[in-house]
């Protein structure tokens, strides 16, 4: 018996075409257990077994499958980070809200349309989104605050989310979990999310997600620093309808003092890539000259810092060169392009093109296709600016995934459980018959 299981698992893992190291990065479960998978030590979940069967490793690259582990929603989906990430570990994406045209377009340049992509969530009714084992948002947040639920009480208004949320677009995220109560969900938001209005902001959100809607979260800050070289720092609220044991300061971060370094996303202009019009162009793959500054863009940023450091600020610009980490990428980047300038010599600073901003973001990288850029540079600039970063994801996905399953497994239990019980009167119905 243990000669034939340990076959069976042997012969999935090798037409998986995964290595044990890619199978157990993309499970969540370490090495050592793969291994005795193999040796047939130890029987993996029926989850894990069917996923392996259902693996397609093309061209060097992870495909969804079409009966994929889990299924998934991207709401406010800007150019898809959410959604290369939780592919990764054998999701499928079923629905995808984004209210930017301009996003719309590269979204859909990078995915191809096996379904729709939706605009305006505020719009969509919940009962119009399909049924889903996870949600994924990074969701815009804006301003609101606790109020007082006796006094709406006395007006005779609503309380809880629907009133303490109403008019953010969290509210409509909120909504959506309350209506299809997914297993799992990932939200994410900028740092200061947690100090917002002093705080109340997030005590909504905490109070929406866990008492109103019964979720158990976890939350963490993750600098992106160890994957990329950028210091950027974002909260990751993770949430399960079920306590799973889910710890999210288990999660392993590379450490951002040894992260990458520019010289790994910078376009190396020695004609060892390709030429990309209008970024670079042959035979040496030199940068197009608009990516240098003006000399009265450049003065003015000088002249700005000068300004502000004899005041005893810190405003200024951020010069780079091939050894350094960057400042954050913000949306705001195409407007002067002052907060990750790179060094030239004997020429003045320069500009990111909008593919080293796809690289510094994790959308390009080593093992995969590269990220199509279908719009203007100002458009591209925005949207990464505005993006996740994808390996951060993937990570935060990889260590999520056990988690789901458990929730996913127990459902299935249940349902079982229900088809399965016959109620009293119904045998007495069947025995009088």
């Amino acid at each position: 018996m243990l000669v034939a299981r340990q076959s069976e698992i042997s012969r999935l893992i090798e037409r998986s075409g995964l290595s044990k190291k890619e199978i157990a990065s993309r499970t969540g479960y370490n090495i050592r257990t793969i291994y005795r998978w193999r040796s047939g030590e130890t029987t993996p979940k029926k989850t894990v077994t069917d996923w392996l069967s259902r693996q397609a490793w093309i061209n060097g690259q992870y495909r969804p499958t079409e009966t994929p582990l889990f299924t998934f929603i991207d709401l406010f989906a800007g150019i898809g980070g959410f959604r290369i990430g939780f592919e990764s570990i054998g999701g499928r994406c079923i629905f995808t809200s984004e209210w930017d045209p301009p996003c719309r377009t590269t979204y859909q340049a990078n995915f191809p349309c096996d379904h729709p992509v939706e605009g305006d969530i505020t719009a969509i009714a919940e009962e119009e989104i399909p049924a889903h084992d996870v949600l994924l948002a990074g969701f815009p947040c804006q301003p609101f605050s606790i109020a007082g639920v006796s006094k709406k009480n006395a007006l005779g208004m609503k309380h809880g989310f629907a009133c303490d949320t109403q008019g953010t677009l969290f509210f409509d995220t909120a909504r959506i979990i309350a209506h299809h109560r997914p297993a799992a969900f990932l939200l994410e938001n900028v740092k200061n999310l947690v100090s917002h209005d002093g705080g109340n902001t997030f005590r909504v959100i905490r109070k929406t997600l866990q008492e109103e809607l019964g979720y158990h979260i976890e939350w963490r800050v993750i600098n992106a620093k160890g994957f990329v070289p950028q210091n950027r720092e974002r909260i990751f609220i993770a949430g399960f309808r079920e306590n799973t044991d889910f710890d999210f300061s288990k999660l392993e971060i590379p450490d951002p003092a040894d992260g990458p370094v520019m010289r790994t996303i910078l376009h190396p202009q020695d004609g060892s890539e390709p030429e990309e019009l209008p970024y670079t162009h042959a035979p040496d793959g030199k940068i197009d000259s608009k990516y240098t500054l003006t000399e009265k863009l450049w003065s003015y940023l000088e002249n700005y810092a000068a300004k502000h450091k004899a005041r005893g600020n810190g405003f200024g610009f951020g010069l780079v060169g091939p050894e350094d980490t960057s400042r954050t990428l913000s949306a705001r980047y195409y407007k002067d392009g002052s907060e990750i300038l790179v060094r030239q010599h004997g020429k003045r600073p320069r500009r990111l093109t909008p593919r080293e901003c796809a690289r510094l973001m994790g959308f390009d990288g080593p093992g995969r296709p590269r990220f199509e850029i279908p719009v203007s540079d100002t458009q591209a600039y925005r949207q990464f600016g505005n993006a996740v970063v994808v390996p951060v994801v993937e990570t935060v996905a990889r260590f999520m995934l056990p988690h789901i399953l458990t929730v996913m497994e127990n459902d299935e239990k249940q349902a079982a459980l229900e088809l399965e019980f016959v109620p009293m009167e119904e045998e007495l119905q069947v025995a009088s018959a």
